[in-house]
């Protein structure tokens, strides 16, 4: 086991004794169902969860978020000008996802 996973572990071990994690919302529950976050870091994934419980969202998820719909949309329109429209749009969105994506990622190294 690793330095940090003990340490780790070892502070884990503390708020238990303490009772810390006692009484804590969603206690003896199942985690919920995100399918989404298997793609993410288990670090980035808890980081994201706590960051929309408080309001604040990344500029990434925004991003994702948007890129979703206008997919959704895109592939329910039949209007080949409202789907060029639509795809024009995806595009930017895509590469201003990859942009807040690769920021993220330079900024945690």
């Amino acid at each position: 086991m690793s330095r940090w996973a003990r340490l780790t572990e070892q502070q884990i071990r503390k708020a238990e004794a303490e009772g810390k994690l006692s009484g804590l919302a969603g206690e003896g529950k199942p985690l919920p169902d995100r399918p989404g976050d298997a793609m993410l870091d288990a670090g980035e994934a808890v980081g994201f969860r706590m960051m929309a419980e408080a309001g604040a969202l990344p500029e990434e998820l925004r991003l994702k978020a948007q890129l979703d719909a206008v997919r959704a949309a895109w592939q329910a329109t039949q209007d080949p000008a409202e789907k060029k429209r639509l795809m024009a749009q995806l595009a930017d969105l895509q590469m201003r996802h990859e942009i807040a994506r690769d920021a993220r990622r330079k900024f945690l190294r």
